[in-house]
C-alpha cells in the first residue's frame, strides 16, 4: 500500500523486479556455460566470446518483462526499446487477443496506444485502480467506445481472484 505522503507516486508492478532478476540471471548463466564450453572445447577467441556476449545481451532483451507503471490518468508500459503511454481519462478502444500470449490494447484520442498482459493488472490491484478510474472517467466524458464490456469481465475477473486469495490466506477456502 502506498502510504498518504506517497499518495501523488505512480503505482508499478510489483513483479517486475523479480522477472527483471530472472532475465538477467538467464543471459549471465547462458553466457556464462557458452563461453565456459567453448573454452572447455579450445575453439574460444575474441570474436567469439563476443558473439556470445552479443547473444547474451539478446536474450536478456528478449526475456526482459515490460515494465508497467500507472498514475492518476495515465498509463505507460516501458519495453526495452521505448516507452508507451495512453491517458486512460482519454481512451477510445480497448480490445483483448486472446491466444498464445493474451493482451489488451489500449488507444486513447490522442493516438496514444499500448499493449499489456492483463495478469499484470490482476497482479496488481493499485495500476488496476487507477486504469478503473480512468476507464469511468473515459466512459463519463463518452470518448470510451468500445471494450467497456471487456474491461467489466476483466474486473470480475479481477475482483474473483482477489476474494480467492483472501479467502485462501483467511484460511476459510
Amino acid at each position: 500500500m502506498r502510504r498518504s505522503s506517497d499518495r501523488w507516486a505512480p503505482a508499478g508492478d510489483r513483479h517486475w523486479r523479480g522477472g527483471a532478476r530472472l532475465a538477467a540471471s538467464c543471459a549471465v548463466l547462458f553466457g556464462a556455460l557458452s563461453l565456459l564450453v567453448d573454452w572447455d572445447a579450445g575453439s574460444l577467441s575474441p570474436l567469439r566470446a563476443l558473439l556470445w556476449i552479443g547473444m547474451s545481451a539478446a536474450l536478456f532483451t528478449v526475456l526482459l518483462p515490460p515494465r508497467v507503471t500507472a498514475g492518476p490518468a495515465w498509463l505507460a508500459v516501458w519495453g526495452p526499446w521505448r516507452r508507451r503511454i495512453v491517458h486512460t481519462d482519454a481512451l477510445t478502444t480497448v480490445r483483448q487477443y486472446d491466444g498464445v500470449s493474451s493482451h489488451l490494447v489500449l488507444r486513447d484520442v490522442h493516438g496514444h496506444r499500448l499493449e499489456l498482459d492483463p495478469r499484470v493488472l490482476a497482479a496488481n490491484p493499485l495500476i488496476w485502480h487507477e486504469l478503473d478510474t480512468g476507464v469511468r472517467r473515459s466512459t463519463e466524458r463518452g470518448t470510451l467506445r468500445h471494450g467497456t464490456e471487456i474491461l467489466e469481465r476483466l474486473g470480475h475477473h479481477i475482483d474473483d481472484e482477489t476474494t480467492r486469495a483472501v479467502l485462501r490466506a483467511s484460511g476459510l477456502s
